[in-house]
């Protein structure tokens, strides 16, 4: 289903994937406001997330950039002011007006609403949900010519359970987690990013019936400069990412037995 602002393909089953950042369009008031090139925008947003969680199940994907408006931040916070909500980036070139700002809001508020919705419907069939929140994130922060940060502090796939309750869904981590370093990527545990506000609002508003796992994927399936894509590495790990799948069905039903 079309929303204005992000899109909700609906299938059978109890995943969910989301790419909540794989949005770049800007609508035409806010990106002539913008003080931002398209390749300074296009290397904080999270691009071909939205390939990666197109692993044959539910999907919502965000089709505007997070620089009009971030739907994994809080309402207040979703429309970004000025640089410290921005990695130290000017985003505008004036004050933007509340009748501006408040049209942005509007997606974020239609998309928790959404979401809210799909939820309970999965909830309510399968007995519980559970949500892959698909990040990417920049390792070559200083320049396109400077050493990738250290490997050691960046796993290629970062696991954010901040929010989630272990005690209810340590079994879900670790066949995740065991799934995606089968396929060969190093995978950790909150040691980049531990989720954002997306979990923590679903974790909240569902208790122990939702469970997501923000997942980060380092962006070595392209340049995060040049915006170049290696298309292998790329589908290695969409490939990784889907076969959770069927380990998380099992997982769901083992429970309801």
């Amino acid at each position: 289903m079309e929303h204005d602002g992000f899109a909700i393909v609906e299938r059978e089953g109890p995943v969910i994937a989301c790419a909540l950042h794989a949005g770049h369009a800007i609508r035409p008031e806010m990106l002539d406001a913008c003080a931002l090139a398209e390749g300074d925008r296009l290397r904080e947003e999270d691009p071909h997330t939205d390939v990666l969680a197109d692993i044959g199940v539910t999907t919502v994907v965000a089709e505007r950039s997070r620089f009009e408006v971030d739907l994994n931040r809080p309402r207040e916070e979703a429309v970004y002011r000025g640089p410290a909500e921005a990695w130290g980036l000017t985003v505008w070139r004036e004050p933007l007006s509340a009748d501006r700002i408040a049209r942005s809001l509007d997606i974020h508020d239609r998309f928790y609403e959404a979401m809210r919705d799909l939820l309970a419907r999965t909830v309510k069939r399968h007995g519980a949900a559970v949500v892959f929140d698909v990040h990417s994130y920049n390792h070559r922060r200083e320049g396109a010519e400077v050493s990738p940060d250290d490997p050691a502090a960046n796993p290629e796939v970062n696991i954010g359970t901040g929010t989630l309750d272990r005690s209810r869904w340590g079994p879900l981590v670790d066949r995740v987690t065991d799934t995606l370093r089968a396929a060969g990527l190093d995978v950790r545990e909150n040691v980049r990013f531990r989720g954002g506000y997306f979990a923590a609002w679903a974790h909240e508003t569902f208790a122990g019936d939702v469970a997501v796992l923000a997942l980060e994927f380092k962006k070595v399936f392209m340049d995060e400069w040049s915006g170049a894509v290696d298309r292998a590495r790329l589908e290695r790990s969409r490939t990784a990412l889907a076969r959770c799948v069927p380990e998380v069905r099992s997982l769901i039903e083992e429970a309801r037995r």
